[in-house]
């Protein structure tokens, strides 16, 4: 599993000729957990977990660069071994038909879920501004060191985590599928890292997409109104 992030994003870039495209990936594990990767730009997450059993495993993710069909992958985060934070990792990997095959130590296989080459909302995000508890006005975000908030989404999944690199720092996850349609964007939760019970529950959110900019509103999944902000990171 810990090499699952850098094989997707290894194999994309083959396909489009060093070129990493947005999209996702999944694969199946022989104990019925699922693992998912969210490629975005330069930057990627994966997060292994099980539905079914509304059990939440690891994450782990951070950016990346290409240079023909090598991959360095740094990872910013890691919830099961933090010693891997900071440690750039360079793979080859290789694609054909959809179908993603990463070779170190062992083979690693991969199906593409959506390659989001269209999609609007595929992207890395990060909050920028906020309202104040109750409602309010929305308020600049004034970023201090290295904690962040992150979410990559790609044309169908979405993954969010709570971050800071520079403590190798992980505080929560949240992920699954989401639609927008009609100024409304809903998330559907697949896994979550404080709370397995939020599995298979719905969030629907009023929504606004205008140069860049996110416009994000409703209530949280612990049913607090929130409204939010998000820039597409560059």
């Amino acid at each position: 599993m810990k090499y699952i992030l850098t094989t997707t994003l290894l194999l994309i870039s083959l396909i489009t000729f060093g070129q990493v495209p947005k999209g996702a990936w999944k694969s199946q594990e022989p104990t019925g957990s699922a693992s998912t990767l969210i490629v975005a730009d330069n930057y990627l997450v994966i997060a292994s977990y099980s539905v079914g059993n509304k059990y939440f495993e690891r994450t782990e993710g951070g950016p990346f660069t290409m240079s023909g069909d090598q991959m360095t992958y740094t990872p910013e985060f890691n919830s099961a071994d933090t010693a891997k934070i900071g440690i750039p990792i360079v793979f080859t990997v290789s694609v054909k038909d959809k179908i993603l095959t990463l070779r170190y130590e062992e083979a690693m296989v991969w199906m593409q879920v959506d390659d989001a080459a269209s999609t609007p909302m595929a992207g890395a995000w990060h909050i920028t501004e906020r309202a104040e508890p109750g409602g309010g006005e929305l308020v600049k975000i004034h970023q201090e060191g290295t904690r962040k908030t992150l979410k990559l989404l790609s044309a169908s999944r979405f993954q969010w985590f709570a971050i800071d690199p520079a403590v190798k720092g992980f505080y929560a996850t949240g992920g699954g599928t989401y639609t927008v349609k009609d100024g409304k964007y809903t998330e559907n939760i697949q896994f979550f890292s404080k709370d397995n019970n939020r599995v298979g529950t719905s969030l629907t959110f009023n929504h606004k997409l205008e140069n860049g900019r996110w416009d994000h509103s409703g209530k949280s999944s612990d049913g607090k109104a929130i409204h939010e902000i998000w820039e597409k990171i560059k």
